[in-house]
């Protein structure tokens, strides 16, 4: 998979961020709502600040009302709060509901993951060799230091993956989980031994599921979400 790269957007700045124009406003909304997810998840939409909805779109160089609707869409997965006559306030998560989210995704991924890994042949072989791109993607933006992009595609990643077990449910409890965590560290992981760490451990993942290993699909999945957790705590001290 080919994505155009993103502007880089540094911490507290959105201005850089830029959309096309032509979309169709439907288009636009969904557009916005990705843009906005992957920079809330990265962290560079801090918690406790307010954003106003016409200040967005500005930066973005869009209208205001794809924005607005794409906000209220993050509301609902309660990314962020409304702040009446101000904008919309970036909701903040405890250690406690990260380590809760994180035990949730290693109850649910390291099971389904290693079962695909496990049902591994005839066309899913085929549907796994199409997620090495995507993993060489996600490498790619982390060298650039594009966390949007970066996010973008680590979520297609793991989702797609994922949806190769067959239960759609489990898809979308896990894009839930994903897009409620914050990675706090994100920004200042670039080019370090834990961002390359995570980069490769996609690629052993789409192995495992070649080789048909079980055991080691699980092993990596459950180590990846541990070293993701460690991201959300801020914890990238000597990697």
């Amino acid at each position: 998979m080919t994505t155009a790269p993103r502007p880089q957007v540094s911490a507290g700045d959105l201005s850089q961020l830029d959309l096309p124009k032509h979309q169709e406003q439907s288009s636009m909304r969904a557009q916005v709502g990705d843009a906005l997810r992957a920079l809330l998840v990265s962290g560079r939409m801090r918690p406790g600040s307010v954003y106003s909805a016409p200040k967005l779109a500005a930066q973005f160089g869009v209208s205001a009302t794809p924005v607005r609707e794409a906000m209220l869409d993050l509301v609902s997965e309660g990314m962020v709060e409304v702040v009446r006559n101000k904008g919309f306030r970036v909701t903040e998560l405890s250690d406690a509901e990260l380590d809760a989210m994180a035990e949730l995704r290693l109850l649910i991924e390291v099971p389904a993951m290693g079962m695909v890994a496990e049902a591994c042949e005839g066309d899913l072989v085929g549907e796994v060799e199409a997620l090495r791109p995507l993993a060489d993607e996600i490498r790619s933006a982390a060298a650039e230091g594009d966390l949007v992009r970066y996010i973008e595609a680590d979520t297609e990643f793991h989702l797609r993956f994922l949806a190769l077990h067959g239960n759609d449910h489990i898809v979308q409890v896990v894009r839930y989980l994903r897009s409620r965590s914050r990675l706090y560290g994100l920004e200042q992981l670039s080019g370090t031994g834990l961002m390359i760490t995570l980069c490769e451990e996609h690629q052993e993942m789409v192995q495992a599921a070649l080789d048909r290993d079980g055991d080691r699909m699980r092993d990596v999945v459950a180590t990846h979400i541990g070293h993701v957790r460690s991201v959300w705590a801020g914890h990238t001290d000597g990697e």
